[in-house]
């Protein structure tokens, strides 16, 4: 398996992208809103993207047609933005976005939380962000893959909610998908060796009901088996000779 060690330079590439996709999903974030066509959503966020001199990761990437996933509610991942989709006051909506930054990208997601999204769900979109930093918590010199994924499952499934088994994280760099996959859950396998220099894209999707999903008709849209919500969130991390560094972040911004 080749894993991709990244240089200095390259590693200053990927933090320029990192916190140009973090711009990008603040300002999505302060945009959508009830009302608003997912495609809506997808053309501000490439413009946005555009804006500081990128190329959207995701447009054309294996042949999906747009810069955004736009996934609402118990759509997963992947979601097609699409003119008549339109936002609910209740939906939550996940943002799957990337950024190519002089020829390295960024990876990154985050599930929006509308006004009138019942607690239950916002408790969901909280656990599913947490579980993150739980996760990455491992992902120290050392460990192995595995041990960020048992740590993403335990912190879900202690509030009930299952983890996806049929999509996982991923290593990210010169290309948008590299080697290692990172799961979300503990496999029978450790898994390969944490080692400085690595970067990979954490991203628990967590759901309020079954793991279980199942792809729609347009070969792209992930949505639950049980219909129940899904939340996504994601960044794309660096390994260092410490505490992993979150590299899809920015000054400021919190989200």
């Amino acid at each position: 398996m080749a894993v991709s060690i990244k240089s200095k330079a390259e590693i200053e590439l990927m933090r320029e992208a990192g916190r140009i996709l973090a711009l990008t999903h603040a300002e999505l974030a302060k945009q959508v809103k009830p009302g608003m066509s997912t495609l809506e959503v997808d053309r501000i966020g490439e413009e946005i993207i555009r804006s500081y001199g990128c190329i959207p990761s995701f447009l054309n990437y294996n042949g999906y047609p747009a810069s955004i996933c736009v996934s609402i509610n118990e759509e997963v991942v992947h979601g097609i933005p699409n003119k008549d989709r339109i936002i609910q006051e209740d939906d939550i909506v996940s943002l799957d976005a990337g950024v190519i930054y002089k020829g390295y990208h960024s990876d990154a997601a985050r599930t929006l939380i509308m006004p009138a999204v019942k607690d239950e769900v916002k408790k969901l979109v909280e656990v599913t962000k947490q579980s993150f930093f739980e996760g990455i918590k491992q992902a120290v010199p050392g460990n192995h893959i595995a041990d960020i994924g048992r740590a993403v499952q335990n912190y879900a499934e202690s509030f009930g909610y299952s983890v996806v088994r049929d999509l996982v994280g991923h290593g990210v760099g010169a290309n948008l998908h590299e080697e290692p996959e990172v799961p979300n859950f503990a496999g029978l396998r450790r898994g390969m060796k944490l080692r400085p220099g690595m970067t990979i894209a954490v991203e628990p999707m967590i759901n309020m009901g079954v793991y279980d999903v199942y792809w729609e008709d347009d070969d792209w849209t992930v949505v639950t088996a049980d219909g129940l919500p899904s939340a996504h969130y994601e960044n794309t991390i660096l390994i260092t000779e410490g505490e992993p560094e979150i590299l899809s972040q920015a000054p400021g911004i919190t989200l």
